[in-house]
């Protein structure tokens, strides 16, 4: 069955990615109408999240926000689609590094670099990376339960140089890369709620107090690996610029938590600088009430 349902479908998919961006986008628009309008996808959670976020900013103002955010969000959906056939020179042309020595320079003097980045503006178009940096990228994906589909996705985001591995392999991926001496860059999107139950930080991020994922410092510190930041801003539709922050090349010397104490700042600075770009539809703050007080 699963065979079945990828043969009827990917091709499907396919050709709906080889249609030009202007089409696409008109797609869209009419996607948010229907998500947005219609369906009311979410939009409570939307709302809920921005208010706890923004409780200075008045109601009329967080709902524009939302209808932004609901646009941006079937934009980046549109997007993600349109991967599976974009051409490493548009890719290059709509998502642009801007500064990419901030890695290369790192990556000169043989380290390897854990890349911190959040769910902001496009993160699905962070696989062009192998594109840009004189080192080896590596990145971790969710298992699909249909392998066919697995198999295409996997090869749609490796197919600029990435390696993919499932997520549950990750750390066993990365110790066996450090005990060979294969030098790497590992992407981490670190913004996600971690199980309360594995907890061992809390911090305020936009103003509540949130369990706190602290793998990418754990890590970092175990294999002395370099600590990067990427912020991705939206310049316009269809189009970004991407920047390197490093954290630090020394991790050991931070004590616990402060390295990502320094990446949520940078990230809250990036999503207030422009809300609707952040991905306000999961329910980010359900662990608010669980927080130690």
């Amino acid at each position: 069955m699963h065979k079945l349902i990828f043969y009827l479908s990917y091709p499907i998919i396919w050709l709906f990615s080889k249609l030009p961006f202007r089409v696409l986008y008109i797609i869209s628009d009419g996607l948010y109408y229907l998500l947005f309008y219609i369906i009311g996808y979410r939009k409570a959670v939307v709302l809920n999240n921005l208010k706890l976020s923004f409780p200075e900013k008045p109601e009329k103002e967080l709902k524009l926000i939302r209808k932004r955010f609901f646009k941006h969000f079937t934009d980046v959906f549109i997007e993600s689609i349109k991967s599976f056939s974009i051409t490493k020179e548009e890719l290059q042309k709509r998502y642009h590094y801007k500064n990419p020595e901030v890695v290369n320079e790192v990556a000169k003097n043989g380290k390897s670099i854990i890349l911190l980045g959040s769910h902001y503006a496009n993160w699905e178009w962070i696989t062009s990376t192998p594109l840009v940096l004189d080192i080896e990228v590596f990145a971790a994906y969710t298992r699909l339960e249909n392998k066919y589909f697995e198999k295409a996705v996997k090869r749609n985001r490796t197919k600029f140089g990435m390696t993919g591995f499932k997520t549950p392999e990750f750390i066993k991926y990365m110790m066996s890369n450090i005990k060979n001496k294969r030098q790497g860059l590992y992407i981490l999107l670190s913004d996600q709620s971690p199980q309360v139950e594995k907890t061992y930080y809390w911090k305020e991020f936009l103003g509540v107090k949130v369990p706190i994922h602290t793998g990418a410092e754990m890590l970092s510190k175990k294999f002395d690996c370099a600590v990067i930041n990427y912020s991705c801003r939206k310049v316009k539709r269809g189009y970004y610029e991407i920047d390197f922050e490093a954290i630090t090349t020394t991790p050991n010397e931070f004590e616990n938590y402060q390295i990502m104490d320094k990446y949520l700042s940078i990230t809250e600075k990036l999503i207030r600088e422009e809300p609707a770009y952040y991905l306000w539809s999961h329910k980010r703050f359900k662990h608010k009430d669980k927080a130690p007080k």
